[in-house]
């Protein structure tokens, strides 16, 4: 009973001690995300890029305009509605993964829309779905529909006049064998799924095609392959064509003209004027690979072609709905293929736009539109593919590595999947935002690695696949290439064993040291000009000749053979300790780890360690080794990361270790089951950690004891690289499929202890704000132009509420001498709360007219002029606070672009704050005049005498304080837009100002005084400051 009630008591002060705590599975001290307040990631693009398209779905209704779908490799879902003018994403709040394979519309239901996750292109960097999800609303909302171990949907097809009759062809597994695969039919809408057509738990279904006479007849491409961290094997006995003509409850195997062995990929396309023309592009060996033809059905076929490009990531083909000589055949380097003789020959074409395309779409009542997506976004024709509009206003980049320099505003820089390297600033001074024209390109290829130098804001190191390392000048975009060749020059035929992503290091002591590793380190003390090889091979040098997939090995013969995977036992990470730069961790595709304490004299295997750990908590064999990273505050402690999903294991591997490796601990509980990228540490709090995984990125508290997801407004998309600002306290991180994300100022974050949560309030300590000069074009852009946000031009003032507060929350913000110079109302919910201040007084005419004289006519606020710099102090009170006050400071600095002196600041300043006392005293005035005109309204209202003219005379000064008013408040933004003195001509208007002002309020004294019988005060004008 005793320990009942003690349970009981722990209970409620628990609930009372910290609503921010949860004890669910995520962790005995996990944050609940929901109150982590405003906190919001600022997606930055670029949208220049794009990204991986997999499949289009377009809805049309008579009268309406089309609606598109865009399934992306790995950012989800987008809708237009105005032919590609913008985008919607309409997938991102779906608790899914976000690797879309296949999307289709119902064609007797415009709003029924369905999706299946995971994309069917087999790379190497492809993500993986759970499953199939329905919208009945035409993407609004969306209820997953089951299929959830499929992993990987080449198509969906829809039945025409019934939209609960589905099918579904899922490749299943790409890193393992599963029974969940083949092709699919449900009659309910999800509700019940039938397997009716199964090869084998390594070969799924990769197309699937509906006779557009007949719904019951159907084409199947069936698949066989396997990919893991070593290698892939792109085909066997499993591959082939099906037919069925009883809506799937029968298949027949076609053969008749097609390959006889292996057979890999296939591609099929039905033509629409004539469903006996079938088009096949078909994986096979030697010449047998192409395009094959049936005339009949699919009875019999035809070799028509031996065009095939990179089947396993392409194997598209198209034919044209009403011209049976017009095929398209996608997975060109120049555009695509196009063929005007049915498929027995075909032109690449050269589009002007990304290449490498996966998806096409053709207008079926007008063919020559046409809408293309591919490895670089997606593309619109209106003449038959003469000519495309590239939609650049879709951020869906999928970044590998990131890192960021210190500029101000800083710049990332990143690599990105066959869009090279881009660079974009994390701020501009333009109010419309961040646009394209911001973005910048340094390098070329399947990008990865981008370290900037902190200290030469003009050098960057890149590295495009297998260890093209390269040496940037930013200032001329020259560029010079700098990967190591082997200590001893290798024998013909052998090569250097290096990664698709080989890690790049720049060392944190000294920007001129690199760091790349093959399957040995190499140093460069010099940025490259000179190498050193400091390590011996620190893998398993694996020979994967031997190993084992589906069953075999991979043989010679082998249909795309080991394709995007040129090497294996290669290193995949290294780490440098900030402390010690002797001190160095490396990790390996093939799962070792090991570390130098003394720069690379000596190596220590740590991998037994980590294999041995108590419990078998360690990770398996052989897992690919995602990250080592040496922490920054104590020299002994190194954290790693492994990614199982090579081998078709998706739990989360994450491991710590305070004694330089020699004994580790699991840091993963509360993890997500998904591969785990990166980790990194806050640099001031060891406490403060984040791990970036396929499903978006979690943050500790209690240094990985508990984790929380930081999500937030991020859909769950892969975050593989994770930076922390230095000097800006910016989170930074790099998606697979979103472009750049940004969680401005994470000061809230690091507040974030397990005691602070308990307390009633605190405040946040303000980070430093920044007087900066927004530059607002007069210029426009249109709904097609893209802008990322900038962050809030001001101070974020944030404090944490333990209850929330049912009373106002009052924020002040006071000046050096304790003076109140602005008043804020904030936020009373529980957790965390956010409040912009503008860095201004209070408005001088807080209730008052809009300046409609300003900004071109389209009318202006009156401000308040922006304070010095300097030092101010913050209140935070609310009576849910029983009299406590919260108190903290703010330092404002200048724009760190002007050279403004003190001295002129100062009096300019002056100049400003004159003009903004004479606009309050003009506006007390004005009141004085509304409250007199109402009286005298009243009186006659009343049968009461007033004044005869009074009441004109009244008007007349009012209309002459607006026009005073507006004349002040153009001549303060004239004087505040320049960081300089005033003119002399600025400063006459001021002084006609004050004239102007004392005349006006004279003769507003003498009506109130002497022709009006109401009571008032006497208005003044206040002394000019000198």
């Amino acid at each position: 009973m005793r320990n009942r009630l003690l349970l009981a008591i722990s209970f409620l002060l628990s609930i009372a001690g910290g609503a921010l705590l949860r004890g669910d599975a995520q962790g005995p001290a996990a944050v609940d995300p929901a109150l982590l307040g405003n906190l919001a990631w600022r997606s930055i693009g670029p949208a220049n890029t794009g990204g991986r398209i997999d499949d289009f779905a377009v809805a049309r209704v008579p009268g309406r305009p089309d609606a598109i779908y865009v399934a992306t490799a790995s950012g989800g879902v987008f809708k237009s509605t105005n032919q590609g003018t913008s985008w919607t994403p309409v997938f991102d709040r779906v608790d899914a993964m976000m690797s879309i394979g296949d999307i289709a519309v119902a064609p007797s239901n415009p709003d029924v829309v369905w999706v299946g996750t995971g994309e069917a292109n087999n790379r190497q960097s492809s993500s993986w779905g759970d499953g199939v999800y329905r919208s009945l609303d035409g993407g609004r909302t969306w209820k997953a529909a089951g299929l959830a171990d499929t992993r990987h949907i080449g198509r969906v097809v829809i039945h025409p006049a019934n939209p609960d009759v589905v099918y579904v062809a899922a490749v299943g597994h790409l890193w393992g064998s599963n029974a969940e695969r083949g092709v699919f039919k449900t009659a309910d809408g999800g509700l019940t799924w039938k397997k009716v057509l199964y090869v084998d738990d390594n070969s799924g279904a990769t197309d699937l095609v509906m006779d557009p006479q007949d719904p019951d007849t159907l084409f199947a491409a069936t698949y066989q392959r396997q990919r893991k961290a070593w290698g892939f094997n792109g085909g066997g006995p499993g591959s082939g064509i099906y037919r069925t003509r009883d809506g799937g409850a029968t298949w027949t195997q076609l053969a008749n003209g097609l390959p006889k062995g292996d057979k890999g990929r296939i591609g099929l396309d039905v033509f629409r004027a004539d469903s006996r023309i079938v088009y096949a592009v078909v994986e096979a060996t030697g010449r047998e690979s192409g395009v094959y033809r049936s005339g009949d059905g699919g009875e019999t076929w035809e070799a028509w072609s031996s065009l095939n490009p990179r089947p396993m990531y392409f194997s598209q083909i198209r034919a044209d709905p009403k011209d049976r000589n017009r095929v398209y055949l996608l997975g060109s380097n120049r555009g695509f293929y196009i063929s005007d003789d049915g498929g027995r020959s075909f032109r690449d074409v050269f589009s002007t736009v990304h290449s490498e395309d996966h998806a096409l779409w053709i207008d079926p009542d007008d063919t020559n539109h046409l809408i293309v997506g591919g490895d670089g976004g997606v593309s619109i024709s209106w003449d038959r593919g003469q000519t495309w509009l590239f939609r650049d206003n879709l951020p869906i980049g999928q970044f590998y590595e990131i890192s960021a320099d210190m500029q101000d505003p800083y710049t990332i820089c990143g690599g990105l999947q066959d869009n090279g390297h881009w660079c974009v600033p994390s701020a501009t001074r333009n109010r419309n935002g961040i646009a394209n024209r911001d973005g910048f390109n340094i390098g070329s290829g399947d990008g990865f690695y981008a370290r900037l130098d902190p200290n030469d804001a003009r050098t960057a190191i890149i590295e495009a696949q297998d260890g093209r390392a390269n040496r940037v000048n930013l200032t001329t975009l020259e560029r010079q290439p700098i990967a190591p060749l082997p200590p001893e020059r290798l024998k013909r035929g052998e090569r250097e064993r290096w990664n698709w992503n080989t890690p790049i290091v720049m060392s944190s002591a000294d920007p001129r040291v690199l760091y790349i590793g093959s399957n040995i380190v190499f140093r460069s003390p010099d940025r490259g000009v000179t190498w050193e090889a400091i390590s011996p091979d620190l893998t398993a040098n694996a020979d994967r000749a031997s190993l084992q997939m589906m069953g075999g090995p991979v043989t010679e013969r082998a249909l795309s053979r080991h394709d995007g995977q040129a090497s294996f036992s290669t290193l995949t990470t290294i780490g440098e300790s900030p402390i010690d730069a002797k001190l160095l961790y490396t990790g390996s595709d093939d799962g070792q780890v090991h570390v130098t304490r003394d720069g690379g004299q000596n190596w220590t295997d740590l991998t037994p360690r980590l294999q041995g750990m108590p419990g078998g908590s360690g990770p398996p064999p052989g897992t690919y080794v995602s990250s080592v990273l040496p922490s920054r505050h104590m020299a002994s402690r190194v954290y790693a990361t492994f990614d199982g999903h090579y081998n078709d294991d998706y739990h989360a591997y994450a491991y710590l270790s305070d004694d330089y490796g020699r004994t580790w601990r699991s840091i993963a509980a509360g993890l997500p089951a998904t591969s785990v990228h990166r980790l990194r540490e806050h640099p001031r709090h060891a406490r403060l950690l984040f791990v970036g995984h396929e499903r978006g990125i979690h943050f500790s508290i209690d240094e990985g004891t508990s984790w929380s997801s930081l999500n937030l407004n991020m859909p769950n998309v892969p975050v593989d690289d994770i930076l922390i600002h230095p000097r800006d306290n910016d989170l930074i991180v790099g998606t697979h499929g979103r472009g750049i994300g940004v969680l401005d100022n994470i000061a809230s974050l690091e507040a974030l202890t397990p005691d602070a949560m308990r307390a009633e309030a605190f405040l946040v300590p303000p980070a430093h704000a920044r007087l900066l000069s927004i530059y607002n074009p007069q210029a426009w852009y249109g709904a097609g132009q893209y802008f990322a946000p900038n962050p809030d031009f001001g101070a974020a003032i944030e404090y944490y509420l333990r209850d929330g507060s049912k009373d106002e929350v009052r924020v002040t913000v006071s000046d050096a001498r304790g003076n109140p110079i602005r008043g804020l109302k904030g936020g009373g919910r529980a957790g965390f709360n956010r409040v912009s201040w503008d860095l201004r007084l209070e408005p001088p005419l807080p209730d008052g007219p809009r300046d409609l004289s300003a900004a071109g006519g389209f009318g202006a606020t009156s401000q308040g002029p922006l304070v010095l710099p300097g030092v101010y102090a913050v209140t935070v009170a609310s009576p849910d606070l029983a009299g406590r006050q919260l108190k903290g400071e703010l330092r404002v600095d200048g724009d760190p672009r002007v050279n403004f002196p003190e001295a002129d600041r100062r009096t300019r300043q002056t100049a400003l704050l004159n003009l903004y006392e004479l606009q309050k005293s003009l506006a007390a005035a004005r009141a004085a005049v509304v409250s007199a005109t109402s009286q005298i309204d009243a009186k006659r209202t009343n049968g009461r005498s007033a004044g005869a003219d009074a009441g004109s005379r009244l008007s007349l000064l009012q209309a002459d304080i607006n026009t005073e008013i507006n004349s002040i408040n153009g001549l303060s933004r004239a004087i505040e837009g320049y960081s300089g003195l005033p003119t002399t001509d600025q400063r006459r208007q001021l002084d006609w100002a004050f004239e102007d002002a004392s005349k006006t309020v004279e003769a507003l004294n003498r009506v109130l005084q002497s022709d009006v019988d109401i009571p008032s005060r006497t208005m003044t004008v206040p002394p000019k400051r000198q």
